[in-house]
């Protein structure tokens, strides 16, 4: 099954943002389903079925050494001409810790991840359908968004639902496969 970690906001956080970026929404790029809005901590791709009990107790471990910290959803962001995302502000020394811990368990527990590269906080709103889209308007229109603060609690581990087929609108679908509370001091 296709997972990765992440961490959820809660409702409210997503329906401020939803209010921010819903006058932004053209055709000239690809949306992401706001059911849908998180932040990856590691992505583990393709996992093996016998490695779940496993890679389950290494997250619960990581859930349980990591402190519940505060979030919210700060400004915008991009990575090239391909993705427009909105960042966190709050507690990131935390975040970033738990995104090292969840790679690390899943490395440990035998699945085979990307080469490791620094965390960057973001909460993926759009695609760019060409790479040919102009950032800046977006990017402009939500610098100054600030979300309330939430407590992020949980480690969740998602399994991602690939569409079917290429149809317009067709997005993945997410499904939280397991999660754990933060319980570290």
């Amino acid at each position: 099954m296709r997972l990765f970690a992440a961490v959820l906001p809660p409702p409210r956080a997503v329906a401020e943002l939803a209010a921010a970026v819903r006058p932004l929404r053209d055709d000239r790029l690809r949306w992401t389903a706001e059911s849908g809005w998180h932040f990856t901590l590691a992505f583990l791709g393709e996992v093996r079925q016998e490695l779940l009990p496993d890679l389950h107790a290494r997250l619960a471990r990581a859930a349980q050494r990591t402190a519940p910290f505060d979030l919210r959803l700060h400004g915008s962001g991009h990575f090239g001409d391909r993705a427009l995302w909105a960042g966190a502000a709050g507690g990131l020394d935390a975040l970033r810790m738990l995104a090292e811990r969840a790679d690390a368990a899943a490395r440990r527990a035998g699945v085979p991840m990307e080469q490791h590269r620094r965390y960057t906080p973001h909460l993926t709103l759009a695609r760019s359908r060409d790479g040919a889209t102009p950032l800046r308007p977006y990017l402009e229109s939500l610098a100054g968004f600030e979300g309330t603060p939430w407590r992020a609690d949980t480690l969740s581990l998602v399994r991602s639902n690939l569409p079917a087929g290429p149809g317009p609108g067709e997005r993945p679908r997410y499904e939280t496969a397991a999660a754990w509370p933060l319980a570290g001091g």
